[in-house]
């Protein structure tokens, strides 16, 4: 049993080693078209480099926005399409997905440790972010002011017919 979980988080760390890869390939491409080196991104961040060039600083910052965009735009898909599909148990793709993240990162950095520190932080950002301080759960406590106002109405009237029937009880009883 041991050797067969060996083997399955080996292939299971080798595939998410290929999809990163791949998604770095796009990214470097992405880079490349946009005039930035995507092999030495440190020498963009010396302050030689942005002394002697301004626009390589301005390349730099519309890069990096633009990959913050693209990994908020793929995760809030990506969440999304989990939520659509779990519904309620969404719980359980984020609980094993932070599960299969950690396993990868403990995994891949299994002979130095101090390296693991921040994708794990990573991870766990994005965990709680998903959780029910995050966009999924609040988007749906944004419905219209109609719809929570009717929902109020619909409450009062719950709350007074019971207040007629403790009312009416009480006078049943106080008649006996």
């Amino acid at each position: 049993i041991s050797q067969f979980f060996s083997r399955l988080t080996e292939r299971f760390v080798n595939g998410v080693d290929v999809l990163m890869d791949t998604f770095w390939r796009i990214w470097t491409d992405l880079l490349d078209v946009l005039g930035i080196d995507a092999s030495n991104l440190t020498h963009y961040f010396s302050p030689a480099a942005i002394a002697n060039n301004p626009t390589r600083a301005l390349l730099l910052i519309g890069a990096i926005l633009l990959a913050y965009w693209f990994l908020s735009l793929f995760l809030g898909f990506f969440f999304y399409l989990l939520h659509m599909l779990f519904g309620r148990f969404f719980w359980i793709a984020r609980v094993a997905l932070f599960t299969l993240s950690c396993i990868y990162i403990l995994q891949k950095y299994e002979g130095d440790p101090e390296h693991a520190v921040l994708p794990l932080c990573f991870v766990v950002a994005v965990y709680f972010m998903t959780g029910p301080v995050g966009f999924y759960w609040r988007r749906n406590s944004n419905s219209s002011l109609e719809e929570k106002m009717d929902h109020l109405d619909s409450q009062i009237r719950l709350l007074n017919i019971r207040l007629s029937r403790v009312i009416e009880s009480l006078d049943r009883g106080s008649d006996q």
